[in-house]
C-alpha cells in the first residue's frame, strides 16, 4: 500500500514569556489497519477525522477535483523547498479560525469569499444557533469573538490540531484579489473608516498639490496612488499591510504550515464542496451560492492596471510574487513587464 507522502510534525519551545513554534517535516506512515484498497470514490467513515479521510482518499482513485487539489498541494510543497524556513508566533496563526467539533482549520484571506465561509463555520459551530449561511449579517461574519483563532489556544493545544485538523485556506489570482480590495474599499462611499485611515495618508504622501476635503475625507484615492503608496517603501516600514492587500503567503504562512487543502476562487463551488464532504457536514451546511455581477474579473483587473506604468507594474509584481508562484497563477498579459 501506498504511504502517506508527507506528514508534519510540531515541536514547541518556550523563550521567555513568549512562545514559539519551530515546523519540520517528518514521513509519518499509517499501521495496517488504517489502510484501505480499491474504490473509486472516497466517503466520511464514523469516527473518521476530515485529515484520516483526505489521507484514505488520496491512496485511492481520484476524482478530477481530488486530483486537481493534490497537483496543487504538491506544487507548493515543491516551490516551498527553497523558501527560508522560520519560526511560528501566535500572531502567525489569527487568521486560522478552529471548528473543534469538525476538526477543520480555515486560513481566512480577505477578498476570496472569506465573508461567507465565515457564516458556514458559523453555522457548523454554532449549536444550531445559526442555520442558514446568508442569514447571517456580512459585518456580524467578521465580529470578532464569532469564531475561534488558533492564536487563542495554548502551545499543546496548537500543535495538536496543526497535526490533526483538516488544514484549508482559499487563494485568488492575486491582481484580481488586489483590484477587488481597492474597488471595496476605496469606491463605496460606506467605507469611510478604510478613507479616513489608508485614503487620507495615500492622499497627503502621493497626490500633487490634493484639495483640502481630499486631505480630510481621503474619499477618491484613485488606482494609480494606492499602487504607489504599495510600492513606496515606507508604506511598510511603517506597518504591516492591511489584511484586505497583504500577500496571502504573509496572512497563511503556506511554506510553515502544511495546508491540506489549497481552494481557488476560481473553483469556489467544487473546492468548497469537496471541504465539506471531508467534514461529513454536506448535510448540515451548503456553501452560498456567489454573485457574478459585481465580481472582479480578469478583463476588469486589465482595465486598471491601463495607467499604470511598466516601471511600477514590475514593482507591484514583485511585491505579489511570491502568491503568483506558490499558487501557479500565471503572469498576466497585460502586463508590461519588459
Amino acid at each position: 500500500m501506498v504511504k502517506p507522502k508527507v506528514g508534519r510534525m510540531f515541536l514547541a519551545t518556550c523563550v521567555g514569556s513568549f512562545f514559539i513554534l519551530i515546523v519540520y517535516f517528518q514521513n509519518i506512515s499509517r499501521s495496517a489497519s488504517e489502510q484501505i484498497s480499491g474504490r473509486n470514490s472516497f466517503s466520511v467513515k464514523s469516527g473518521r477525522s476530515p485529515l484520516q479521510t483526505l489521507q484514505e482518499s488520496d491512496q485511492l482513485e481520484q476524482s478530477a477535483v481530488q486530483a486537481t487539489l493534490q497537483g496543487r498541494r504538491e506544487l507548493l510543497e515543491e516551490t516551498c523547498r527553497t523558501h527560508k524556513r522560520r519560526v511560528l508566533s501566535p500572531e502567525d496563526l489569527r487568521h486560522l479560525i478552529v471548528d473543534d467539533k469538525h476538526k477543520l482549520l480555515y486560513c481566512y484571506v480577505p477578498k476570496v469569499a472569506c465573508t461567507n465561509w465565515k457564516r458556514v463555520l458559523m453555522v457548523l459551530t454554532g449549536d444550531g444557533h445559526y442555520r442558514e449561511p446568508l442569514a447571517i449579517p456580512a459585518n456580524e461574519a467578521h465580529v470578532a469573538g464569532n469564531l475561534r483563532s488558533l492564536s487563542e489556544y495554548s502551545t499543546s493545544e496548537i500543535n495538536q490540531r496543526l497535526r490533526t485538523y483538516l488544514k484549508f485556506v482559499f487563494v485568488r489570482e492575486p491582481f484580481e484579489r488586489l483590484v477587488s480590495a481597492y474597488r471595496n474599499k476605496f469606491t463605496r462611499s460606506y467605507n469611510t473608516a478604510f478613507h479616513k485611515r489608508y485614503g487620507t495618508k495615500i492622499i497627503r504622501r502621493h497626490r500633487a498639490d490634493p484639495q483640502a476635503e481630499a486631505l480630510e475625507k481621503g474619499n477618491n484615492v484613485s488606482f494609480e496612488e494606492f499602487v504607489y503608496y504599495l510600492v513606496d517603501p515606507q508604506t511598510q516600514r511603517e506597518e504591516p499591510f492591511n489584511e484586505h492587500w497583504e500577500r496571502v503567503h504573509s496572512l497563511c504562512h503556506p511554506c510553515l504550515i502544511h495546508y491540506d487543502v489549497v481552494g481557488k476562487y476560481e473553483t469556489l463551488v467544487q473546492d468548497s464542496r469537496y471541504i465539506l464532504k471531508l467534514a461529513g457536514a454536506e448535510g448540515e451546511v451548503k456553501f452560498p451560492a456567489t454573485s457574478k455581477s459585481t465580481r472582479t474579473t480578469g478583463d476588469m483587473a486589465a482595465k486598471f492596471f491601463d495607467n499604470i506604468s511598466p516601471f511600477f507594474q514590475k514593482k507591484l509584481f514583485n511585491l505579489y510574487r511570491m502568491d503568483f508562484l506558490l499558487f501557479n497563477y500565471s503572469v498576466p498579459a497585460y502586463l508590461k513587464l519588459r
